[in-house]
């Protein structure tokens, strides 16, 4: 559809801190977002529900019922910023479903069901874009989706969360304990009240899925992703992974695995890292994210910057705003779901990794050799072990060469049945090295 009148009517569908930027940048642009995009961008409406709080909107702008607006005849594109599940997804596809174009931040919705979105974008033949979704203004999703569509991409790993790497790099930085750098994360707004999403890993492993959908050409959801937080990590680990020149990272991970017969598959995983301190990775620091992406022919690329708050976020929904405008003008539609490929989810217990292994053990002749045949009997191959006596008592500290994790799983069940293994202290992956 194009525009007939050079002006494209805008529907907001959130007002938060991402959406009053939206609307601040689509006001002081006006002119040059015109320019760029060969139609006027306006704003048809803003779906809240409660205006008396939003004085930044002109009152005549805002409404209560996001159905009727999203459903009016005169909307060319929605822009949604609101977040969850319900009721966004019913709204999306109805604005789908009567021709409008979709711009959304929603991570959530489009790792739990990104696929009905996709089919009803393509069955209607409207776009549906969703850079702000992972890693806010950094350009990272088109990228994955055109800028190297004709490259064969192998591996995605980043730090695709601000709020669990400002906890890690202030662990890091200064020895204190998760609940003390959370505390300063929470005063200093990095935080939310209630931070479950971030620190239990559910925002990495929902980025995670979409990273991996766009890089493999396959559908991938949130139930794929496995994911652990970052609740468990410990000064004592932050310390070790310091000793090893490494540092911890909560990581997104996907990646492309072919095995002999030329079978291949995909695992996508979120959980805490160590990172040796050379990798790329580990000088992010702060709440700033990044991407490393592996390609055949491309090689490493890494995209850096900002991944959250109201302005960077609302810079990514203003690129795409600004696309898919264009498409609407031009009368044609952007690359859309590309899932060809359809590659089978590995389970995490296939995949393969090195381990960090911290045990508290009786400080006696014959304890070592028994901890070595433990790993051993489950193929897993120690690379280095180091001992720190405390009297009676001692901990050991192996790192592994690669092994699946089912393997390293079986191999911490029988440490804790011997007699001299008190516990496994710590168990925690190691990414990035070479020679693995």
């Amino acid at each position: 559809m194009t525009t007939t009148d050079g002006v494209l009517k805008v529907a907001l569908l959130g007002c938060g801190v991402v959406g009053s930027e939206v609307v601040r940048l689509l006001a002081e642009q006006a002119d040059e977002l015109a320019q760029r995009v060969g139609a006027r961008l306006e704003l048809a409406g803003v779906a809240v529900r409660r205006p008396a709080r939003h004085p930044e909107v002109p009152a005549e702008l805002l409404t209560t019922d996001a159905e009727a607006l999203v459903r009016r005849d005169d909307v060319d594109v929605v822009v949604e910023v609101v977040g969850g599940i319900e009721p966004v997804r019913s709204l999306l596809l109805a604005a789908l479903e009567s021709g409008k174009s979709v711009v959304s931040a929603n991570k959530a919705l489009l790792a739990d069901d990104g696929a009905t979105l996709h089919d009803a974008a393509t069955r209607n033949g409207v776009d549906l874009y969703y850079e702000a979704a992972v890693a806010g203004a950094i350009p990272l999703l088109r990228p994955l989706r055109e800028s190297l569509a004709g490259d064969r991409i192998t591996r995605v790993m980043g730090i695709v969360n601000g709020t669990t790497n400002f906890i890690l790099s202030r662990m890091d930085a200064t020895g204190a304990g998760f609940d003390e750098a959370l505390a300063e994360a929470t005063s200093l707004g990095y935080a939310e009240a209630d931070p479950t999403a971030d620190v239990d890993g559910y925002d990495a492993a929902a980025k995670a899925a979409i990273l991996a959908g766009l890089a493999f050409h396959t559908r991938v959801t949130m139930s794929d992703v496995h994911r652990e937080g970052i609740g468990e990590v410990t000064a004592a680990d932050v310390a070790s992974a310091q000793a090893m020149d490494c540092t911890v990272k909560l990581l997104a991970i996907c990646e492309r695995t072919t095995v002999a017969d030329g079978t291949e598959s995909v695992s996508v995983r979120a959980h805490p890292a160590m990172i040796p301190r050379r990798h790329p990775l580990a000088g992010v620091g702060d709440a700033f994210n990044a991407v490393f992406v592996e390609a055949e022919a491309a090689g490493s690329l890494m995209f850096y910057g900002r991944g959250a708050g109201g302005a960077p976020t609302a810079s990514a929904v203003l690129g795409d705003l600004v696309a898919v405008a264009r498409n609407r003008v031009s009368g044609s539609r952007g690359a859309g779901e590309s899932a060809y490929a359809a590659l089978p989810i590995r389970s995490m217990g296939e995949v393969t990794t090195r381990y960090h292994v911290a045990l508290d053990v009786a400080d006696q002749p014959g304890v070592l050799a028994g901890v070595a045949n433990a790993f051993a009997e489950e193929g897993v191959s120690i690379q280095t072990v180091r001992q720190e006596g405390r009297g009676d008592a001692a901990t050991l500290v192996l790192v592994t060469h690669a092994a699946t994790d089912a393997a390293l799983g079986r191999t911490v069940e029988k440490l804790a049945a011997m007699s001299l293994v008190g516990r496994a202290a710590s168990v925690m992956r190691v990414e990035g090295m070479t020679g693995e």
